[in-house]
């Protein structure tokens, strides 16, 4: 009989993904604001102490930093749209160098026209001097201002494609864990409705019994269907169940002994891997052994993992060809999508004549 996996979502992304655009615009905003507001506030007091208080600087000024916030935004929509930012640096570059040149060019005349609109004259404009370096502050400041944005947006665009891969390797382990599922829950039911078939002619009462066992087998496979962890005691009772189904059909040659402390009982494991012990154990013990014997299911909690053990008499013999091994096979597969290298799942002989299988995984409650 083998084991139910348990499917559980991914993370959804699309909440995510809008609220974090959404703080990524709140941040462009906050920063567009902040970043040429200081520059303006800096040029309007030097402006102030070099040639007075005058209204024609602080409209112009104003106006600068209007524009200042409309030209570098227009930059921006046309790096996004053209695909600036996916461009390798030797393509990226020159644009960036040539948008901030047109930007300086275009400031330059706005400031002197404003000025010139307002006082009818150009005065301190007319220099040649001041013109030229209003144009290499803006385009200098403009070019810092590509340089962050284009920096920020690269690291927020590879910390995006990061979460969406881990969110890929997610969905990828849940196919994993249904392709499973798939596999293991035929083997499952077959074994069951076998033993119910063997019976049904020789006890019908017995039959019945067994498919009232199986039809809580089933409930309980179903109620865990979308967990990841089922609690242990949870699962020893369904186990209870399938040896309850066992032992009618070995009768006295099935006998089991379980050792289980209370901080295992607590402890979580994944829905039916318990199951698929005991199963093996019957299937290559008690079946293969002219007199049966005993299971031992032991559970404890040690240095922070628990640790299962199912004990059955036989002994360890390379597979045979007809066995499709997918019991312990997709049991492994599970714990290892699940936990990767901190659980286990191992066989060994400690002794002459009996099998025990060992599993190990971080004890969780």
């Amino acid at each position: 009989m083998g084991d139910r996996s348990s499917e559980f979502s991914a993370p959804q992304s699309k909440p995510m993904h809008n609220s974090c655009m959404s703080k990524a615009n709140t941040s462009y905003w906050v920063c567009q604001a902040g970043g040429w507001g200081a520059y303006s506030s800096i040029g309007l007091w030097t402006a102030v102490m070099e040639h007075g208080w005058r209204p024609s600087i602080v409209i112009g000024y104003i106006l600068f930093f209007a524009y200042s916030i409309g030209l570098t935004h227009l930059l921006r929509a046309t790096m996004r749209r053209n695909g600036w930012l996916a461009m390798p640096l030797s393509r990226l570059l020159p644009r960036v160098a040539v948008s901030c040149v047109a930007i300086g060019i275009t400031q330059s005349m706005l400031v002197v026209a404003v000025y010139r609109a307002i006082e009818g004259r150009l005065d301190f404009w007319s220099q040649p001097s001041s013109i030229i370096y209003m144009f290499l502050g803006v385009t200098v400041v403009c070019g810092m201002w590509s340089t962050l944005y284009i920096g920020l947006t690269s690291m927020r665009r590879t910390r995006e494609t990061k979460r969406i891969e881990m969110q890929m390797r997610l969905a990828l382990s849940n196919a994993e864990l249904r392709a499973l599922e798939a596999q293991i829950n035929p083997h499952f039911l077959f074994n069951c409705l076998n033993s119910i078939r063997g019976m049904i002619g020789e006890d019908p009462a017995q039959a019945q019994d067994m498919i009232t066992r199986l039809a809580s087998i089933l409930r309980y496979s179903l109620q865990r269907d979308r967990q990841r962890l089922a609690p242990l005691a949870g699962e020893m009772e369904v186990v209870s169940d399938y040896l309850a189904l066992e032992a009618i059909r070995f009768d006295d040659r099935l006998r089991v002994r379980v050792e289980v402390d209370e901080a295992a009982r607590a402890s979580s494991i994944p829905p039916m891997l318990l199951q698929t012990l005991v199963e093996n154990a019957i299937k290559h013990g008690i079946e293969e052994v002219a007199g049966g014997g005993d299971v031992q299911i032991r559970a404890r909690v040690e240095s922070g993992n628990l640790r299962i053990e199912v004990e059955n008499p036989g002994a360890l013999s390379a597979p045979d060809a007809d066995s499709t091994q997918i019991g312990l096979a997709n049991a492994r597969e599970r714990l290892r999508i699940l936990y990767g290298e901190r659980a286990s799942l191992q066989l060994a002989a400690p002794r002459q004549g009996r099998v025990t299988a060992t599993l190990l995984m971080p004890a969780a409650i």
